[in-house]
């Protein structure tokens, strides 16, 4: 396979093609002239030449007509192999990474033997398989340009290449000259990304020399390599001179400015905080409340302005658990230096962890979306001694709930007054205090909880269990302990996901 290797990354190809017009000393000004603009930027850059063997390339029969266009104009800017290398010394002297497309088989020797860096293969190109068979054989890094072909078709090609674990990077590329900007079709680049996140992608373009926004919407749309034609003197519709290569890199510097970091999130900046926390609801004291008092929602309201240092709407959470260093006033702020903050979000994952380790050990699945509660009679910390783990499949006239104990857990004395429920235990073993009895429940056996009958449950290797009822009611739980009915945080209600039964839970 492939690596998306840093060679590609950032990389501006500059093709001369056949702006040299035939002419070694042309062909050295244009390498020295860009040159001057490249240096100014903080990119990679590659000059790219074009190799034919025109004694084979073009039919003897044809090698003079004047008037076929690619004929004349391959024939009238003609270099020899020897004066070709000798471009690319020039392009090696420049301090350029050099780059060569060939359009058969002799040139892919050539561009071996010169020691080119990286191997192009333009979209003429891209399904002549007898000369991709060649190419193959090199050990150079290939670039491939994409214009007129079909999906399947640079399909068949990227594999190809993959599967001979060529190092490679595909150009989205339009085969107009030039492409006007109806037809750029810059979509394609995310399109290319999607099907091959294997490969770097890149954007080869042919638009108006004068276009420099198209760049900015290639390295938006996550292009990596660009390639461009380019010359000095009389030029064709689609090659650039130095300044617009100059406005051309500017731009693609601006669009990498306005892209900013990538692969990972930004950090935020001091003035970003202020300016959002300047907006965000503050929390202040509805009541006088007492130094060691556990904050509720009835005793705070939200408002504006906060002041530095203010707990703030945002920071409340139902992992959050505050209380009261100091005593506060009415209306006064409740600054976070007077708080005592607990977190309970790492508790809560630790014990779902174990909750869905049982779960998935017993092969039990469970709906995604549905509500779940972690029931800590004493507080999160206490959860593995005293609680459960309810889950409510449905309520109605009926009612089913899935049950987890964990090993060593227990759920306290309670009784319901209008709800009568009946338990199945699906996996592992649960003591059962039913009254004054205590009985001992495995998996597949069932017991009935008549209304008002005090009972507790409890699992010394953990169990699963569906409690089967009647209709539940929030208000039916009575507790031998009244302060467990007292303590309004006794619940951590989540929703339950699916996935959390495949979840590597850290």
């Amino acid at each position: 396979m492939t690596d998306k290797t840093t060679m590609y990354q950032k990389l501006f190809a500059l093709e001369m093609a056949n702006n040299h017009q035939g002419d070694i000393a042309h062909g050295k000004q244009v390498i020295q002239q860009m040159k001057q603009v490249c240096d100014d930027f903080p990119f990679q850059f590659a000059f790219k030449l074009q190799y034919r063997n025109l004694k084979t390339f073009i039919h003897p029969d044809y090698r003079d007509r004047q008037d076929i266009k690619y004929v004349k104009r391959f024939r009238d800017t003609e270099l020899d192999e020897t004066q070709l290398l000798e471009l690319k010394q020039a392009i090696d002297d420049a301090g350029f990474i050099s780059m060569c497309t060939p359009f058969d088989e002799d040139s892919v020797d050539w561009i071996e033997q010169h020691g080119f860096d990286i191997l192009k293969i333009a979209s003429c190109s891209l399904t002549d398989w007898s000369l991709l068979e060649r190419i193959a054989q090199s050990s150079l890094p290939l670039v491939m340009s994409t214009a007129g072909a079909t999906m399947e078709e640079i399909e068949n090609v990227v594999q190809f290449f993959l599967h001979r674990h060529k190092q490679l990077a595909v150009m989205h590329c339009v085969g107009e000259y030039p492409t006007p900007r109806q037809n750029l079709q810059l979509g394609q680049i995310a399109l290319l990304k999607q099907r091959f996140p294997e490969v770097t992608v890149g954007y080869s373009t042919h638009e108006d020399p004068n276009e420099t926004e198209a760049v900015k919407m290639a390295v938006a749309m996550g292009a990596q390599l660009f390639e461009k034609h380019v010359g000095v003197g009389e030029l064709n519709a689609y090659s650039a001179n130095p300044e617009q290569v100059r406005q051309w890199l500017l731009s693609a510097q601006e669009a990498y400015a306005m892209l900013g970091l990538e692969g990972e999130r930004v950090a935020v900046t001091e003035t970003e905080l202020n300016t959002l926390n300047s907006l965000r609801r503050a929390v202040f004291a509805k009541k006088d409340l007492a130094a060691g008092k556990a904050l509720h929602t009835e005793d705070f309201y939200l408002a504006i302005p906060s002041q530095p240092g203010q707990l703030l709407a945002n920071d409340l959470s139902k992992y959050k658990q505050f209380e009261l260093k100091t005593a506060v006033k009415a209306n006064e702020p409740l600054l976070l230096e007077k708080l005592e903050i607990t977190d309970t979000r790492d508790m809560v994952s630790a014990s779902l962890s174990k909750v869905c380790a049982l779960l998935r050990g017993a092969g039990i699945a469970i709906a995604d979306g549905v509500n779940c509660q972690l029931s800590h009679h004493y507080g999160i910390e206490k959860f593995e001694e005293t609680g459960a783990t309810i889950i409510d499949v449905v309520n109605r006239e009926y009612c089913k709930k899935i049950l987890v104990l964990l090993p060593g857990q227990n759920h306290p004395v309670h009784a319901h007054h209008k709800k009568e429920e009946t338990f199945n235990v699906l996996a592992g073993e649960m003591q059962l205090q039913l009254g004054d009895e205590l009985k001992t429940i495995k998996a597949g056996e069932m017991v009935t909880v008549e209304r008002g009958v005090k009972h507790a449950f409890s699992s010394e290797t953990g169990a699963i269990f569906e409690e089967l009822s009647t209709t539940h009611f929030t208000d039916d739980s009575y507790y031998d302990d009244k302060t467990i009915n007292q303590n309004s945080r006794r619940k951590t209600n989540l929703i339950f996901r699916a996935d959390w039964l495949t979840t590597e839970w850290a």
